[in-house]
């Protein structure tokens, strides 16, 4: 499952912006009586190619961005989003924006996607909460912001009040715990696995160090999210046989997480390999019955 760092990283003139996913693509079966939208699942599909390229130009974004969410409001307007699936995607276009007023329809949106499909993660809406009350300079209550004043600063979780929400409905909401915050930042301010591939080494070499401890890969983020993180790299500069490698790798390595073979199941769909892809998702969805991006995948690879 592609994890919302490539696709929700945001580069300014002043810090950068990091929403942390442990899962949580944005898809759920809509109800038998409703149909979802389709033109809302094609703006959110543009909404993250946008934050999928190697060299983002985000003046341009940003107005995509602006024209996204007038969109939406028009078809909020003519009571077009009816759905589950068409209040996330709609959630997922206001959660881009930069000021209050699309942070606070993303949280909105998002609450009414939970309510309308109670099996779906809940990890973005934490996300779309924390992110309204940064954007309202307040501190984030779940943990799932992050972010690095520059380049060369590392990064570090935004301000966080721990004492409204509680290490349990963290849980619930698909968020980690306060101390695997604290280690997910460890590993975020580790090298990335990206750096050693762009200074010639082979992945098949990567994975291989990796797996055997050498130590000279310590300091490489090679952590479960930092190997998906890398496998969605490798695809976004268009190296998807590379990518199925650490993807695969990845699997192998972390047998009991649908995360994994979600990642997995979609590097292997891109490649036109049908059949490994929907067992890879059907493993996924095993895994976790509430991976509602697997089950979305699983039924229209049926149609």
């Amino acid at each position: 499952m592609r994890p919302l760092l490539p696709t929700l990283i945001l580069y300014g003139s002043i810090l950068a912006l990091l929403s942390c996913a442990g899962e949580a693509k944005n898809t759920s079966t809509a109800p038998a009586t409703e149909v979802d939208n389709e033109e809302l699942k094609a703006l959110y599909r543009a909404d993250q190619a946008d934050r999928q390229t190697g060299d983002i130009d985000w003046s341009v974004v940003s107005q995509r961005d602006e024209q996204r969410q007038k969109r939406v409001m028009a078809l909020l307007d003519s009571n077009a989003v009816r759905t589950a699936l068409d209040y996330a995607n709609a959630a997922m276009v206001f959660q881009h924006g930069l000021d209050t007023f699309a942070s606070g329809m993303a949280v909105s949106l998002m609450r009414k996607a939970v309510e309308l499909d109670t099996s779906r993660s809940k990890w973005l809406l934490a996300a779309a909460i924390d992110r309204d009350l940064m954007r309202r300079g307040k501190p984030q209550i779940y943990g799932t912001q992050y972010l690095k004043m520059g380049a060369d600063e590392p990064w570090e979780r935004y301000e966080l009040d721990s004492t409204q929400v509680t290490d349990e409905e963290r849980i619930i909401y698909g968020v980690e715990t306060l101390a695997e915050q604290g280690e997910k930042v460890q590993n975020m301010n580790k090298e990335q696995l990206m750096a050693l591939y762009q200074a010639g080494t082979g992945v098949a070499t990567i994975l291989e160090s990796i797996q055997s401890e050498d130590p000279r890969y310590a300091d490489y983020d090679h952590s479960e999210d930092g190997a998906n993180r890398f496998g969605y790299q490798l695809m976004g500069t268009g190296e998807v046989e590379e990518a199925l490698l650490v993807f695969e790798w990845n699997t192998k390595r972390y047998p009991d997480s649908y995360n994994a073979y979600d990642s997995y199941g979609e590097c292997l769909l891109q490649l036109g390999k049908t059949a490994e892809g929907r067992a890879a998702y059907q493993k996924s969805l095993d895994l976790n019955p509430k991976n509602t991006n697997a089950a979305d995948v699983l039924g229209s690879l049926a149609e």
